[in-house]
Formats: C-alpha cells, structure tokens, sequence
C-alpha cells in the first residue's frame, strides 16, 4: 500500500531545500516563470524518485522546449565569485569553436589567486583536423596570457564525443591536491555535457545534468561527490550577451552552433565585394589586392557573395528569404558595422558564429546584431 504524500510532507522537504538534479535550482511550488518552478501535483508524484526534475528541465529534456527564467548575469556572477572564498581546483571550460566570446573576464579575481586553472578547450572535434593540436594549445595559451590566465595545464577535447575521459581526470586529480573541482565557463561551452561523461564513465548513470544548445541551462550549482569525500561542482554558465545565440531564434541556433567538423570556405575577393553569412552578418571587402579569405562557419550556414555596391538594398531585399536565418528584432536593431586594417594575418571573429581568416594588408568591415561583438584576433589558422 502506497502512503500518500501530503501537502505538509511536501512543504517540509521544500523549506529544506529540495533541489531539481537537471539544473540545480531550488524547487518551488509557486511561480512558474520562476527557477526551479514544479506543479504541486507533479511533485507529490516525483518528490521521493531519483529523478526529481523541474517543469524547465522535464520540457527540456523531453520536447526540446526552453522556458526563460528570471536571473540575471549579476546572479551568475555572484555564484561564481564564491569560489574565491575556498581552496579548490578551477577547471576552465572554453569553447574552441568560439574562444574570445567563451572568455570569462576577470576569472583569476572571481576564482582567487590561488587556486590553481586548468583549461578544456572543448569541441576540438569541430575544427578541421589540418589544424595540429600542439599548435591549437600554443595559440590558445597566447589568448589566455591575454586574459591574464596562466593555466597549470592545458587540455583538449570533445565532451559530445570524448575519446581522452580518462587521461582528463588523471590530470584533475593530479592536479586538485585534496581540494573540491569546480567546473565554470560561460553559457554553452559544453560544461554540463562534460560532466555528464564524467559521471557516466564513473556511475553509468546517463545525462544526470540537463544540458541543451540553449544558453543558461545550469541554474545553481551542483555538486557530484567524489570519492575522498570532496565534491565536482558545475557552476552556472556566465551569459555572454555578446553571442549571436542571443539573438537569433532557438530553430536557428543550428546554424550557429556547429555539429560536426567545421569544412573551410575559401573565397578569391576582389577590393569592394561583400560576404553575407546567412541574414545574420556581413563582411565587406573594402581595400587592398584581390585576396584570399577562408571563412570557418557551420556548414549549413549559406555565404552569399554580392557586390559591395548595392548590398544595403540587396540585404534589406533578401532577408529573411533568400538570406536566412535572420536575426530577431531586424526592424529595431539593424545591422552594426565596424571597420578594421588588418595588419597581421588575423581571424575576424563574429562572437558565437564563427570566423574569416584575413592576410595582412587589406581593409575590411564587420556588420553584426545591435549588442553581438565583432573583433579581430590573432589567426587561429
């Protein structure tokens, strides 16, 4: 006979702070456009199981339905901060694919001085195999001496499909010393999907933490213990509003965000011709010799090539149709372009979207989305 589960019951383990396994959030029975939101009814039949999920993470999990919450990035940043105040491993998730809008800024301050960094490049399958992993880890070293990281050890791999699990959590418990490991990076690096691996390979518990292409999957912290008694702790990601995932639909995140090996595109320009990257951004030729680009985008995404006469009426014409996906709020929020002398070969990174790779000498523009970065950085390639 089932003893049946009252409101009391419920009430108790929710004032001690029942907490949804997929995301971390506090559970609550009383607003849903709120974290950790669960209906009573689906609590009382959940509140004892294994898999106590709530209503975002159940959607999530199940239809691939995302459901916006209220926190801010000043709720993220303050979650993190809180791993100055104790001694602890920081394994630093970043995003190969898009390395400057997976920065952290600040990460030594928010993580103290003390507590030592290793970074996971993540998503090392999505770039072209021509590219020599020794030659990835110096370059990457280069971008975090920039943000003032000296990391005590570089690694990569792919969380989606990992290959080199084990050689990765050798290096963490080399390098954790009888300290917690807390896993942070900003939204949609693949954290959580790496966590899951850890688990699995560990438990063989499959997908414990709800991961997504959506950002701000994570809402709390949650902790896996280990087996000396510490924990492994996936932090929240840190937004970057700076990404094109912010302003695009979620239908399509897929042309932004890569599945497969990136394949290189590489355009002979001529001085004033123009590259549309779907409706989403744009990049104009403006001086120089006629010259070689190679542009490292999802595969799906279409490049239209046009003259730079013209393309304002061209773009405003196609749209939407001929040039898609587009980005949300087109109306109110134009295009924003910004003009670069390329003096050393460099990569013209659209933050969250992806690259063109420039030879020196040459004057180009970069449009994006109001609020989404486009910047220039040292070749990748």
């Amino acid at each position: 006979m089932t003893t049946e589960i009252t409101d009391d019951y419920v009430q108790t383990q929710l004032n001690e702070g029942l907490r949804c396994i997929g995301c971390g959030a506090l559970m609550q029975i009383t607003s849903p456009e709120k974290a950790g939101y669960l209906p009573l009814s689906a609590l009382k039949k959940s509140i004892d199981s294994d898999a106590l999920f709530c209503q975002r993470c159940f959607r999530l999990r199940h239809y691939n339905e995302i459901q916006p919450v209220e926190l801010t990035d000043d709720d993220f940043a303050r979650l993190l901060h809180q791993i100055s105040e104790t001694k602890a491993l920081i394994v630093y998730v970043v995003d190969l694919f898009d390395v400057t809008g997976s920065e952290i800024a600040g990460l030594p301050r928010f993580v103290g001085d003390n507590n030592p960094i290793l970074v996971v490049g993540n998503k090392v399958d999505l770039l072209p195999k021509l590219l020599k992993q020794n030659r990835l880890k110096q370059w990457l070293q280069a971008m975090l001496k920039t943000q003032g990281i000296k990391p005590a050890d570089i690694f990569l791999t792919s969380a989606a499909h990992p290959k080199n699990l084990d050689e990765l959590l050798e290096c963490i418990d080399q390098l954790r010393h009888d300290r917690d490991v807390y896993v942070v990076g900003v939204t949609n690096v693949g954290k959580s999907t790496l966590i899951n691996q850890i688990i699995k390979s560990r438990t063989g518990v499959q997908d414990l933490i709800t991961t997504s292409r959506f950002p701000g999957t994570t809402l709390d912290r949650i902790e896996i213990p280990l087996a000396d008694g510490h924990q492994l702790i996936d932090t929240p990601g840190i937004i970057k509003r700076e990404q094109m995932a912010h302003v695009i639909a979620d239908k399509d995140l897929k042309y932004a965000l890569p599945k497969k090996e990136i394949k290189p595109r590489t355009y002979q320009l001529n001085p004033e011709q123009t590259l549309f990257l779907g409706g989403l951004a744009r990049f104009d030729f403006l001086s120089g010799e006629r010259t070689a680009v190679t542009a490292y985008f999802e595969n799906n995404l279409n490049i239209h090539r046009t003259k730079l006469n013209g393309a304002d009426e061209f773009y405003n014409r196609h749209v939407g149709e001929l040039l898609t996906p587009a980005p949300l709020n087109l109306t109110t929020s134009p295009l924003v372009k910004r003009e670069f002398n390329i003096i050393e070969k460099s990569d013209l990174v659209f933050a969250g979207l992806g690259w063109i790779t420039l030879p020196a000498g040459i004057k180009v523009a970069g449009w994006v989305p109001e609020g989404v970065d486009v910047l220039i950085r040292k070749a990748m390639i």
